[in-house]
Formats: C-alpha cells, structure tokens, sequence
C-alpha cells in the first residue's frame, strides 16, 4: 500500500480508527508523514482524523499514545489470561511426535509414541549415539514429525523432552515487547510453568532420567576435551611435514630459569624419536620442534608482506565494535571538547561572582552542577579508555595470527605456511 501511494495510485487512505492502522506512536507518525511527501492524506473515521489538515500530527500523536496504551494493556490481559490457563493445565502448543494436541489436552499418538520409545532404548539400552539413531531411523524410513528429516539434533531434543514421562514445562519463550511480538527463549526472565504428572507418559521417569544423566555426561566430556584441544591459539594449526600429524605444545626451562613455549610433533612427543618397536613397526618421528615466538615472527613477516598492520587493524575492529554495542558512544576527542567547555564555564562563573553579576547561592549553585558534569565526562572518557583496553587485552596479537593462519607444516629443510582466504602460500628456509 505504501508503494502504490508513492507511485501516486491514490490520493487517500481510509481507515476505521487508529488502532486498524498502526499500534504504536512511532509508526502511526513515521508512516503518516511519509504519506504526506507524496500527497497522500489518511482519513481516521472514528477519531475525526485527516492527517493533510494543520493540526492533524497533534491529536493523532495525543490518539497514537492512547492507542498503544490499550494495545499495552491487552498484551498484559491476555498473558495474564494464559498463563491462568496453563496453571490449570491447559496446553499451549502444537502437536508433536508421540502425542495430538486437542483443545488444550494432550492425547498419545501410538504410531509416533513407538517410535519414541525405540529411540530411548537405542540410545539407553544399546547405547548407541545421537548420530546413529538418526542415520538409522533414516534407513528404516521411519516417518519424523511432518516434514523433518531425521538428525542429531532432533534426536537431542526428543531426550531432553520432559513431556515425554508425563510432566508439563510451559512458558519456555516469551514476548518481551508487545510492539514488535517477537519470542524469545525464557532464560529465567519470567517464571515457569511446571506440572508433573500432567498427562499419561510414554516412557517411565527412571528411562527418561537415565537417559538425560547419559547425556550430561556426554556434554560435560565433551566440553572437557574441547577444552584442552583448544588450549592454545595455535593448536591444530601447526603441522609435521614427516608424519602429517598436528604439533602439540610444551613449555621448555631454559638455564636461567624463565620458562618458554614450544611446538613438537605429537608422534615423536609420545614415542621419541623415529625408531622400530618390538612388533617391526616404525614408531615414532624427528621432526623439528619450533618456538611459540618463530610462529608468531613468521606470521608477523607474512602480514608485512601482505601490508597487513595488526594495530591498525585492532583499532578498525575497536570502532565497529563501538558502534554496535552503542550508537550513543561518543569519540574520547569529542568528550574531552565538551570537559573544556565545561571548566571555561566554570572560569566565567567566577567572574560573574566577583563582578556581582549573581549571588552566592547561584555561586554555589552552577558550581556543584559545572563540577558533577566535569566528573560524569571524566567517567565516561575512562570508561572509553577502559573498553579499548579490554578489546585489546582479548585480541591478542598471537591470537590475531592464529585467526589468520590456516595451517603452518614443519619440514626438514623449509616451513610452508598457508593462510585463510588466500590461494597462495609461504615457505621460510630453516637455516
């Protein structure tokens, strides 16, 4: 509608009342006043309302305000109403695998609950993994809700599904802003909705507890492996010409006693060096080891060449950052312009006190308020100071490299260095 008015299809919008075309303030003026470029007035028939008229922005601001008042107080009617409801047992939701749901009750879906129990017993009494489930409910061709294929995580969501051994979890999104409508994920903003035992199970609480302690245990294991994989920037990232295996890091005392990183090949780290074992394997690799300061040299020669200035480019990322997590932030420049501004007023304040051009109270007065806004100014510089300095203590320069780095091989005459988002590689020559 609000192309064809630009493009001058007609000349007036008729509405019933204000409410029918917008629900907040902003809207109604924004889109009013850009009707009114093109020509095009809107007529509100049961406020007396045509915005081409001199007064119209006034009372349709005062009506807007009106309007979304309302629209404010029937957003907290109706939650207020649901949630009511679901303290009652009344089910907010779609239907799902295993179960219909009905005028706000929940009935089983024999031909979805079977399929939800071979889940749980392939996943607690055989063990098998969320993956593998998944891949084999695919070959069995077995039907998932509607159009979803089967997957990892599906599979994840169906075991974390409290529903499942009877018990009710409701009010796990909700609506934060009733002018936008959109739904976000309840983090514990607003307060649950729990019945146990609400509806008849598919599985027993014992299958389905043993299930989610699996799980956990899974999550936890794997979030302490990826822990120490990831230790360093650099992990995985550094790899043996020899053996093709990854460098693994070891700190080194050196005879003054400070201590230093450096990288060595996995293999010849677990087995020494290369040799045959008891079974005539050859076991083992004498690939060079190279310091955690080589790496970070190489790459800062590489990033010359390619005229890429880390700092500069630290600073760059600063304002952007800047700028996304506040466009109220002001430069540090502009700040210290305006804590100048502030003392010269001061200044000029003892004039006006010594020439008796104000009392002593208006003295006291503008000095107070001058002193809280030098402080406030003096604040939100140092607060500026201190972001920049956070951003630069998170983004190191190491780490800046290792981003940068697609994988550095270690060889016994040459390193070959090989960076992302660049065709091209590096070879330094180890002297």
């Amino acid at each position: 509608m609000i192309t064809c008015a630009k493009n001058g299809e007609f000349d007036f919008i008729i509405t019933k009342e204000i409410s029918r075309f917008a629900r907040n303030t902003l809207d109604s003026i924004y889109y009013t006043r850009e009707l009114k470029k093109y020509g095009v007035g809107v007529i509100f028939m049961n406020d007396n309302i045509n915005t081409l008229d001199s007064d119209a922005e006034l009372r349709l601001t005062i009506m807007s305000s009106i309007a979304q008042e309302e629209s404010r107080k029937t957003s907290e009617r109706v939650k207020w109403g649901q949630k009511r409801q679901m303290e009652r047992g009344v089910v907010f939701g779609r239907s799902m695998l295993g179960y219909d749901v009905k005028n706000g009750k929940m009935y089983v879906n024999e031909e979805g609950a079977e399929i939800v129990r071979l889940i749980f017993h392939k996943f607690v009494q055989e063990g098998k993994g969320t993956h593998t489930i998944a891949r084999e409910l695919r070959e069995e061709n077995l039907q998932s809700m509607k159009t979803k294929k089967w997957s990892n995580t599906t599979i994840l969501r169906i075991i974390r599904n409290e529903k499942y051994c009877g018990d009710l979890i409701q009010k796990k999104t909700y609506t934060p802003d009733f002018l936008s409508h959109k739904k976000k994920t309840n983090f514990g903003q607003e307060e649950f909705v729990i019945i146990k035992d609400h509806h008849e199970p598919i599985i027993s609480r014992e299958l389905f507890d043993k299930a989610n302690h699996i799980l956990t245990a899974k999550s936890f294991s794997q979030e302490k492996k990826n822990k120490y994989s990831n230790r360093y920037p650099f992990s995985g990232k550094i790899k043996c010409g020899r053996c093709e295996v990854s460098y693994v890091a070891r700190y080194k005392t050196r005879k003054d006693g400070s201590r230093y990183k450096a990288w060595r090949c996995l293999e010849g780290t677990k087995n020494g060096m290369t040799h045959i074992d008891r079974t005539g394997n050859q076991i083992g690799c004498t690939g060079f080891s190279i310091r955690n300061e080589e790496v970070v040299h190489i790459m800062k020669l590489i990033c010359k060449q390619l005229k890429l200035e880390y700092n500069q480019i630290i600073d760059n990322l600063i304002t952007i950052i800047e700028k996304v997590v506040s466009t109220n932030i002001t430069e540090v420049h502009a700040l210290s312009e305006k804590v100048d501004a502030v003392k010269k007023k001061h200044t000029n304040l003892i004039e006006l006190y010594t020439n008796g051009d104000i009392d002593h109270n208006e003295f006291i007065f503008f000095r107070e308020k001058y002193n809280t806004e030098i402080e406030n100014l003096k604040c939100e510089i140092e607060k500026q100071d201190t972001f920049r300095k956070e951003i630069r203590k998170r983004i190191n320069e190491e780490e800046f490299y290792a981003k940068l780095l697609d994988k550095m091989i270690i060889n016994e005459e040459k390193i070959d260095v090989y960076l992302n988002m660049f065709p091209f590689s590096w070879s330094y020559i180890i002297k």
